[in-house]
C-alpha cells in the first residue's frame, strides 16, 4: 500500500493540488502497479475533499475504488460523512495502539476507546464503507504494553475489519523487535490481514521490512522517495528491489522499469529533492567513479551487483573525475562512437584529472571538447606563454587587467583597461606587441558554447577566429570560466603565428 498522497504529503513543505494528487495516484496504480493507495486524511480541507472526490471519481469509472484509502478518525462518524461525500470506500481508522497514546492523549480506559471504535466500525458497514484500523505508536505498545495490544486485538478480531495496520509510528524498532513482536501477533491471529507501515527515523526502515515479511506479515506501506513526516517511510523502490531480490518466497506485481520515472515526477511536484546517493533513484547510485571500477567492469562485469541499472530504466554511467582512469574514459567514448590512440588518451585522461583536481565535474558531453582542446593544444609547441594576469570588473569603473607576459624569454607587464575584462586584456597583450614592434591578429569572431546534453558547468569552449595576413584561422579554450577560455584560446594564436 502506498501512502505517498497521505503520510508523504506529511513532508514539511510539501503539499500536493488536486491535479497532482490525480496525476500520481494514476501513476501508481496504473503504470508501477500498486495494490491500494492512501490518498489523503478525512477533515483536513476544502482543497483535500476537492482532491480526494477526484481521484474516487476516476477510480470508480476505472473499477479502483476498493484500492483507493482514506485516513479516518475515532470522530462519532464525521470522518464516514465526509468519505461518503467525497466517494470513498475505504477507511483506515486511526486509533490508539499503546497505553500510552490511550492514558495521556485520550485520558480514557480500553472499554471506552474499543466501545467507541465499534460504533465507527459498525457505522462504516452501514454504510458499505470498508474498514481497515491503524494501532496509532503500536511499536510502543509492544515495547511498554503488550497486554493491551493483545486485548486490543482480541477485541478486534470479533470485529468486520478487513485489515490490521502496525505501524512503527515514530521509528523505534530495531530488525530484531519488529521480527518478534510481528511473529507474535502472525502467530495468534494467523487468519487476520496484517500491514506493517515502517518509519526510518533509525535508517532502519527497510531492514524492518525485510524481518516484517520474514515474521509472517501480509502487506506493507511504502512511500515514493521514503517521503514522511520526520525522516521519513520505508521507501517504495528500495522495498521493491529488496523482496525481489532477497526474498523470493514473496511475489510482488510493482513494475520495476517505472520506478524511477514515478520517482522524478514526485521530486518536480514536491521539490523534495532526492539525495544523489540515494539507492535506487539518486544521481549516483550507477555511476562508477573509480576508474579501477570501470576497469573491472570491461573484464566480465567484475563490479555489477544484482541492481542492474536497466531494471528500473536508467543506464549505468562512468564519472570522468581525478579518479577516473583510462578504463572510464574508455567506457565514455564508446557510448559517444570515439576511439583514441593510446598516446592521446593518455594526455585526456590527465586532463580530466586535473579538472577533477579542480573540483570541477566532467560529463560525458563534455569529452569532445575535451578531446579538441587536448589535441590541438599538442599541435605546436608554448615558446609564448601567460605568465598570470588580474581580471578586475567593479561597479562603476571600467574593467581593467594587468597581465604578464613571457615573451621569447622575456618577462613583459602591462596593464589597460576596456569594455570588458577580455577587451581589457586584449588591450593589455595590444600594448605588449606593440612595445616590441609586432602585430596581432585581427579577432573577427568570438563564440561560447556549452557542451549540449551536459549536466554540470564544469566547462565551457570559447572559439576565436583570427586574420593573420588575410587567413582566417581559429583557436578554441576551454575552461569553466569563459574569460579564463578566451584567453587560454588567446595564448594559442599567439603561439600559432609565432
Amino acid at each position: 500500500m502506498d501512502t505517498t498522497l497521505r503520510d508523504g504529503e506529511q513532508t514539511s513543505g510539501v503539499s500536493f493540488s488536486a491535479a497532482e494528487k490525480l496525476t500520481i495516484a494514476q501513476l501508481l496504480l496504473e503504470e508501477l502497479n500498486i495494490d491500494r493507495i492512501e490518498i489523503a486524511s478525512a477533515r483536513v480541507s476544502e482543497g483535500e475533499f476537492q482532491a480526494v472526490k477526484g481521484i474516487t471519481s476516476w477510480a470508480e469509472e476505472r473499477g479502483y475504488i476498493n484500492r483507493i484509502e482514506v485516513l479516518s478518525f475515532v470522530d462519532g462518524g464525521v470522518s464516514i460523512e465526509w468519505m461518503k461525500k467525497a466517494g470513498a470506500k475505504v477507511q483506515n481508522l486511526l486509533t490508539k495502539g499503546s497505553m500510552n497514546h490511550l492514558t495521556h492523549q485520550l485520558k480514557k480506559t480500553p472499554e471506552q476507546h474499543f466501545s467507541e471504535i465499534a460504533q465507527i466500525i459498525a457505522l462504516a458497514k452501514e454504510n458499505n464503507i470498508e474498514t481497515n484500523v491503524y494501532l496509532e505508536d503500536w511499536s510502543n505498545g509492544m515495547r511498554n504494553s503488550q497486554e493491551y495490544v493483545f486485548q486490543f486485538l482480541d477485541f478486534l478480531s470479533t470485529q468486520p475489519v478487513k485489515r490490521i495496520l502496525l505501524p512503527d509510528t515514530l521509528g523505534v524498532l530495531i530488525p530484531a523487535q519488529a521480527f518478534e513482536f510481528i511473529s507474535k501477533i502472525t502467530a495468534k491471529y494467523p487468519h487476520i490481514h496484517f500491514d506493517f507501515h515502517a518509519h526510518n527515523d533509525y535508517d532502519l526502515s527497510i531492514a524492518n521490512v525485510m524481518e516484517a515479511v520474514k515474521a509472517g506479515i501480509n502487506g506493507l506501506h511504502v512511500t515514493v522517495n521514503g517521503m514522511g513526516e520526520r525522516a521519513g517511510n520505508a521507501p517504495l523502490e528500495s522495498t521493491v528491489a529488496v523482496i525481489n531480490d532477497y526474498l523470493p518466497e514473496v511475489s510482488i506485481n510493482i513494475k520495476e522499469t517505472s520506478l524511477y520515472t514515478v520517482s522524478k515526477l514526485v521530486e518536480t511536484f514536491t521539490g523534495y529533492r532526492i539525495p544523489a546517493n540515494k539507492p535506487i533513484v539518486g544521481d549516483n547510485v550507477f555511476t562508477q567513479t573509480a576508474g579501477i571500477h570501470a576497469d573491472g567492469d570491461n573484464k566480465n562485469n567484475l563490479y555489477f551487483n544484482d541492481l542492474l541499472p536497466e531494471r528500473f530504466g536508467r543506464k549505468r554511467k562512468y564519472a570522468l573525475g581525478k579518479t577516473s582512469g583510462k578504463a572510464n574514459i574508455e567506457k565514455n567514448l564508446q557510448e559517444l562512437g570515439l576511439k583514441l590512440n593510446p598516446e592521446d588518451l593518455k594526455l585526456v585522461t590527465q586532463r580530466i584529472i586535473e579538472l577533477g583536481d579542480k573540483k570541477e565535474t566532467v560529463t560525458k558531453e563534455d569529452l569532445p571538447y575535451i578531446i579538441s582542446d587536448v589535441l590541438d593544444s599538442h599541435t605546436y609547441q608554448d615558446k609564448i606563454t601567460i605568465e598570470s594576469y588580474i581580471l578586475i570588473h567593479s561597479k562603476g569603473t571600467r574593467p581593467s587587467t594587468t597581465l604578464s607576459l613571457n615573451l621569447d624569454g622575456e618577462i613583459i607587464e602591462e596593464h589597460a583597461q576596456g569594455d570588458g575584462q577580455f577587451d581589457a586584456f586584449m588591450n593589455a597583450l595590444s600594448k605588449i606587441y606593440k612595445s616590441k614592434k609586432l602585430i596581432l591578429p585581427k579577432l573577427i569572431d568570438y563564440a561560447v558554447r556549452i557542451p549540449p546534453g551536459s549536466s554540470s558547468d564544469a566547462l565551457c569552449e570559447t572559439i576565436i577566429t583570427w586574420v593573420n595576413n588575410g587567413k582566417e584561422f581559429k583557436t578554441r579554450g576551454l575552461d569553466s570560466d569563459q574569460t579564463v577560455a578566451a584567453i587560454i584560446a588567446t595564448q594559442k594564436m599567439l603561439n600559432v603565428i609565432t
